[in-house]
């Protein structure tokens, strides 16, 4: 099971920390992955960290902005989001993979979502 926290009202220019806990099962070795969803629009990918630690956009909108980390001994990943703006709003969604490697649109699990809103 994948539980993301961390979400909540921000003014643009921001800052905030998305976590995501897995239970039940290790994330040690295996890809994980942020995605994000704003109502009415399709789900869009963020940033995937691979079982190895190397990062990959899903997005060039994040690209020095968003920064997506581990820590396997806690099965944890976080995505540190700085400098905010009001098109990053939306339901924030981890997800594992079964393999090693980043490949967007072949997670193999979705955990449930943190509503993060940026307004003044």
């Amino acid at each position: 099971q994948l539980q993301a926290s961390g979400g909540g009202l921000v003014q643009p220019g921001g800052s905030l920390r998305l976590s995501c806990a897995a239970s039940g099962a290790t994330i040690d070795g295996y890809a994980m992955a942020w995605s994000r969803q704003d109502s009415g629009t399709k789900r869009e990918g963020v940033q995937c960290i691979d079982g190895g630690g190397g990062r990959t956009d899903y997005t060039d909108s994040v690209k020095g902005r968003f920064t997506i980390s581990r820590d396997d001994a806690k099965s944890t990943i976080y995505l540190q989001m700085n400098s905010l703006k009001p098109e990053d709003s939306g339901f924030y969604y981890c997800a594992s993979y079964a393999k090693k490697d980043c490949d967007p649109g072949f997670e193999d699990y979705w955990g449930q979502g943190t509503l993060v809103t940026v307004s003044s």
